[in-house]
């Protein structure tokens, strides 16, 4: 049973159980699944400035910042209790291109060392890829009215041309950033 939790789900399995949350949601109150907006509550709630857009009442927001919360936990949960024993399977055609871009480090799994640690973020290459990039996502979200989740699941799910266009143009720049973008990147603050 525990390597049933602990195995990573096929997509025909995790995909499904994913995409059942909007009508689930949809069903419970007629609440639209996203988490960006999660910053926006904390930020009303904790710092009740005055400002047009913290004020609103966002307390009838409360259960997106649960489903927050019980994300973290969840992810605490599955890297502590469920982690998987097996090392991640990397195909060899992706270890030879990242090589290439100078990242060197999979023993740590899904994140490389060369790119995440604290010596890394307290880089050049940290300041630019985590404090420039983190801008440039937190403003792209903004602008797009909403993040990946929001506009991908929610958004196609319930037919919105908005959210049709915002995914195509997410699929589009990640396609850009990691063939070009980041190659240019890597080589530049190296």
């Amino acid at each position: 049973m525990t390597e049933l939790w602990q195995a990573p789900w096929p997509w025909y399995v995790a995909g499904p159980l994913l995409g059942l949350t909007v009508p689930v949601l949809l069903l419970i109150g007629n609440k639209s699944f996203g988490i960006s907006s999660s910053l926006r509550h904390i930020c009303a709630a904790c710092f009740p400035a005055d400002i047009d857009f913290f004020r609103y009442d966002w307390k009838k927001e409360i259960w997106n910042l649960w489903f927050v919360g019980g994300i973290l936990v969840g992810g605490w949960i599955g890297n502590t209790v469920l982690k998987n024993p097996e090392p991640i399977a990397i195909s060899a055609a992706t270890v030879e291109a990242l090589r290439a871009l100078g990242i060197h480090d999979f023993t740590s799994g899904l994140m490389p060392s060369d790119l995440f640690s604290w010596e890394s973020l307290l880089s050049v290459r940290g300041l630019v890829f985590f404090v420039f990039g983190g801008f440039l996502i937190g403003f792209g979200t903004r602008y797009a009215e909403g993040c990946t989740s929001g506009h991908s699941i929610m958004g196609l799910a319930t037919l919105q041309w908005p959210s049709l266009v915002a995914t195509v143009c997410f699929m589009a720049g990640g396609f850009l950033m990691t063939h070009l973008g980041l190659p240019l990147l890597l080589k530049w603050v190296d």
